[in-house]
């Protein structure tokens, strides 16, 4: 694996790449970094894997504050994939990641082939965006999560009961929970979670010009999968894939092999 970092004047982008063969974007939801995928680098060989820390985590640095709507991530990572691949790309995202997966197959269609959004919504309604937007008020207003409130706090949302009531499981999937969380900068996750928050593609989906496969899963609590389905039906070209048994960050740790079957599939699927 190789880690480098892209400059623009707006940003220093922080990616890592590894492998050889057609590109495949990774996107990291809020709170990641580029180095969240490896497990899937490994099980999908053939591939020249690209990703990168978004602005707010990781070692990237934003040269301005924010705000940073989904769309600047988008331009951010659309200049990355202009310099270290070859257009067109398979682009996959989960949560934060999968709105600009969105994104970039309307905003920058000529660099994508096909787009898999994960864990994904078209706009943010209801409870989850009660909860989003409760979460970045009390981060704006100073509020910091003691490290073991907010490991157990993120867990429920990140991993569904067979994780959470199987010790073995627990102790593999813990370190992701705590890498994410335990000692998050509460002003950087609160300006990735606004973008989620305000971020609204359905009224462009039906124009997408790339095909756009969501992945739901089913006891994904922090964004149902009925959230991805309406997604899936609102694009031109849209395809919901449903698997069981699986919480949002799932394919960390707990089913990386399960994913990494489907997105294989879907990738072989479209030649």
């Amino acid at each position: 694996m190789q880690h480098a970092t892209f400059e623009t004047p707006e940003v220093s982008l922080h990616y890592i790449t590894q492998g050889e063969g057609p590109d495949i974007v990774w996107c990291p939801g809020g709170d990641q970094t580029g180095d969240s995928w490896t497990e899937q680098f490994d099980l999908l060989p053939g591939f020249h894997h690209v990703s990168f820390d978004p602005r707010g985590a990781g070692k990237t640095v934003s040269h301005r504050p924010p705000p940073w709507p989904i769309a600047t991530y988008a331009a951010d990572l659309a200049a990355l994939i202009a310099e270290v691949c070859k257009p067109p790309v398979v682009i996959v995202g989960l949560s934060m990641g999968a709105l600009i997966v969105q994104e970039m197959l309307m905003a920058h269609p000529e660099l994508c082939r096909l787009g898999i959004a994960m864990g994904t919504s078209g706009k943010k309604g209801g409870f989850i965006h009660e909860w989003e937007d409760a979460e970045v008020k009390f981060r704006e207003g100073g509020g910091k999560l003691p490290s073991d409130f907010a490991l157990a706090h993120y867990a429920l949302l990140m991993y569904p009961s067979e994780v959470l009531g199987d010790d073995a499981l627990w102790a593999k999937c813990k370190p992701v929970v705590a890498e994410a969380y335990a000692e998050r900068d509460g002003d950087m996750l609160a300006a990735q979670w606004q973008a989620c928050l305000e971020y609204s593609c359905m009224d462009r989906l039906p124009h997408c010009t790339r095909p756009l496969h969501v992945i739901g899963f089913e006891q994904d609590m922090q964004t149902p999968p009925a959230r991805g389905r309406l997604v899936a039906e609102a694009a031109a070209d849209g395809h919901f894939h449903l698997l069981p048994g699986m919480g949002h960050c799932s394919l960390f740790r707990h089913k990386p092999e399960a994913v990494a079957g489907k997105i294989g599939e879907i990738i072989a699927a479209h030649g």
